[in-house]
């Protein structure tokens, strides 16, 4: 069968699904704790380079720049496949090291060597996503909101998925979970990382918006597959058999996107060929005169007139490195609202087990809550994604907007779990962690079309090292700081609304800080998305 950008697309959701490790560190964590002899401080200084490693990924997209985009000067042969052997080789050796740790095959490692080795681990998750994210953005270049929500989306989902091959085949058994770490992410990368590839992009965008619709489809079916299995598993007993079975539907639900890949190439094959778009968002072509023609869409006075005006030295879309980036405000503007959207979002799920404790939760209802905030996770990544997407196609409405509107939201969501209230966490869960997800989405996205694709993948990565930054502030530094001030003497335990009240009000500070800092943006980019939807619409009527 002849791949194309569609068996790209499907290829790239498989490596998703498997590449989300770092989601399921609680199934491990308590194994690694006891067989290392480590205290609670040592395991959360432990997951605290988990989430440095999940999140660190500067080297991931230089790579993909170096090898992956089509350009002759400082270039080696290869492509994003490069990207996902990097990433390969990083997950199996740390897990498999982390493995043979924890399992007495190998003394056992100090502390700053575990630290290294979970660094790692996860490092690897990074170099498979990006190579997942910005493929996806090159072949849809007028969806890439879509292709991003998808591809972030299916990478929350990808936690849960997991689990569900532990539950269903190593329950019990964490270690040797450990050990399929290592072996199922890296073989499924091995086997489909040929078939990601950066393809020529034509004039159909009716055709990518349909397919790309299916893919959002079966993504959506998945997630309410899993939020069903996941409420069942926390109020039944399952038998093998009914574990096996479940699974297989799972499978089946996965395998899915092969079938809207093979049946738009067929459609594809059907379509005479078309004009390859010179739209902003375009494939960089190999020579630098071209990609800058490309990324730099036409546009009229009226409309090129504020985006010139801005007080950034490089023009909006214009592709631009690192370096130049980290020069301008709206890379700082994305960083700080960043750092108080994802991680005020991350101190949440680090402690929402101790929240739930608190506020005299059962142990089944904070089970139940830290298994569904994969799915409000996801819902906010796919969500924000296709429906910036669609708004912007429609109605030109700034991408930035919808950053707005999620740290906004995510301000009430903290107010929700500070008040105490009964319920107050389901409430609170849902809007944090669907904001949260929201903005995982948005940013690569935005970061796409303000500083050119060409070196996305390195400019989205710096600016997600926002994530762990703030989730230590607000975790160490606020959470567990005002917490252990609150606590009895006896057991270091607090309960009452009183234990967190305090820290998620600085939260819920923190979050209408960014949504001040994003609306500067949304008022910095508006005119260069009026630009964006004037361009599009020029091209429709060419058509």
């Amino acid at each position: 069968m002849e791949s194309n950008k569609w068996i790209a697309a499907a290829a790239s959701i498989w490596i998703q699904c498997s590449c989300g490790a770092s989601y399921a560190f609680g199934i491990y964590s308590s194994v690694l704790k006891s067989s290392q002899g480590y205290d609670q401080s040592t395991l959360d200084t432990v997951s605290v380079f988990k989430d440095i490693g999940a999140n660190a990924g500067v080297l991931a997209g230089v790579l993909y720049t170096a090898a992956a985009v089509p350009r002759r000067s400082l270039r080696f042969p290869g492509g994003p496949w490069v990207v996902h052997l990097a990433g390969a080789i990083q997950c199996f050796a740390g897990y498999f090291l982390m493995w043979l740790s924890v399992v007495g095959a190998i003394p056992r490692l100090p502390v700053p060597a575990m630290c290294c080795i979970i660094l790692l681990a996860t490092h690897g998750q990074t170099f498979l996503s990006t190579a997942n994210v910005v493929t996806a953005v090159h072949n849809f270049p007028d969806y890439s909101g879509t292709s991003v929500g998808i591809m972030k989306g299916i990478l929350g989902l990808s936690g849960a998925v997991l689990i569900q091959v532990y539950q269903t085949f190593l329950k019990g058994s964490p270690s040797t979970f450990i050990l399929m770490l290592a072996v199922l992410p890296t073989t499924v990368s091995l086997l489909l990382m040929c078939l990601v590839r950066i393809y020529p992009t034509n004039n159909n965008a009716g055709d990518d918006k349909k397919h790309l619709d299916g893919f959002s489809s079966v993504a959506l079916i998945v997630a309410a597959y899993l939020l069903i299995l996941i409420i069942l598993e926390n109020l039944l007993t399952f038998p093998l058999w009914a574990r096996i079975l479940s699974f297989v539907v799972l499978l089946l639900l996965l395998a899915s996107p092969l079938r809207i890949a093979i049946r738009a190439q067929e459609e594809h094959s059907r379509t005479p060929p078309q004009i390859p778009s010179n739209e902003r968002s375009q494939l960089i072509d190999d020579s630098a005169e071209d990609s800058e023609k490309f990324s730099t869409p036409e546009c009229s006075t009226e409309y090129c007139e504020k985006a010139t005006s801005d007080d950034n030295r490089l023009q909006l879309g214009k592709e631009m490195n690192l370096l130049q980036s980290v020069r301008t405000i709206n890379f700082w503007l994305l960083f700080i609202a960043m750092l108080c959207g994802m991680g005020s979002g991350s101190a949440t799920v680090n402690n929402i087990s101790q929240i739930g404790e608190s506020l005299d939760y059962t142990t089944v209802e904070i089970n139940t809550l830290v298994s569904l905030w994969s799915i409000w996770n996801f819902l906010g990544r796919f969500g924000a994604g296709y429906i910036s997407d669609v708004f912007l196609h429609t109605r030109g409405w700034a991408r930035p907007l919808f950053m707005v509107l999620t740290l906004a939201t995510m301000t009430a969501g903290h107010v929700v779990i500070a008040a105490g209230f009964p319920g107050n966490l389901y409430v609170g869960s849902v809007l944090v962690g669907i904001c949260y997800g929201s903005q995982w989405s948005l940013m690569p996205t935005i970061t796409s079309e303000i500083f050119g694709v060409l070196h996305m993948g390195t400019i989205f990565n710096a600016i997600a090292i926002a994530s762990p930054v703030g989730s230590y502030i607000f975790s160490v530094l606020v959470i567990g700081y005002i917490y252990d001030k609150e606590a009895s003497s006896e057991g270091n335990l607090c309960y009452g609304t009183h234990c967190f009240m305090l820290s998620f009000f600085i939260l819920s500070a923190a979050s209408l800080f960014g949504f001040l800092v994003s609306l500067i943006l949304l008022f910095r980019t508006r005119s260069f998305y009026a630009q964006i939807l004037h361009t599009r619409l020029r091209h429709v009527a060419r058509r």
